[in-house]
C-alpha cells in the first residue's frame, strides 16, 4: 500500500505496560526485521497527528478489531481531521485468526499452568521469548 511505513509507538496513560518502551521497540524491531521499508520510533506527550506532520506523512494507519475499536478510532480520525484536514486515516482490519488478539488478552493468558503453549499461538517469537524471560 505504501513505499514507506513508520511505526510510532505511543504511551497510553490508561494502560499498565508489561514491558518498557525500549523493550517494546526491541520486540517490534526483531519481529519485523525482514521488512526493509519500515522504521520504528516512539513518541510521548505528543499528538500522533503532530508527529505524522513532522515526518511529512500523508496517511495514518489504524487497526480495527471490533466495533468499540471503530468507535474510538472514528472519533480520533475526526479530531485529527480537525487538526489537519489533509491527513488521511486508513482503517485496516486484521485477518480472522488474530482479530481478537490484544495485549490485554495475551497478558490475561499468562500465569496458569500451561500458559506457554496457549500464549505461543498469539505472539511473535521475540515477544514470546520476552514473556518466558519475564516469568523465569
Amino acid at each position: 500500500m505504501f513505499d514507506r511505513l513508520i511505526i510510532a509507538v505511543g504511551i497510553n496513560p490508561d494502560k499498565r505496560y508489561t514491558f518498557s518502551m525500549a523493550e517494546r521497540i526491541d520486540m517490534l524491531r526483531e519481529s519485523l526485521k525482514h521488512h526493509r521499508n519500515l522504521s520504528i520510533t516512539s513518541l510521548s506527550n505528543r499528538y500522533l497527528i503532530d508527529y505524522a506532520q513532522s515526518v511529512k506523512a500523508t496517511h495514518i494507519l489504524r487497526g480495527i478489531r471490533s466495533e468499540s475499536d471503530y468507535e474510538f478510532e472514528r472519533t480520533m480520525r475526526n479530531i485529527n481531521g480537525d487538526m489537519d484536514s489533509k491527513m488521511c486515516t486508513v482503517f485496516l482490519m486484521p485477518p480472522r485468526d488474530i482479530a481478537e488478539v490484544s495485549s490485554s488478552m495475551v497478558k490475561g493468558l499468562v500465569g496458569p499452568t500451561g500458559w506457554q503453549k496457549v500464549v505461543r499461538k498469539y505472539v511473535p517469537d521475540p515477544v514470546y521469548r520476552r514473556f518466558l524471560k519475564s516469568e523465569a
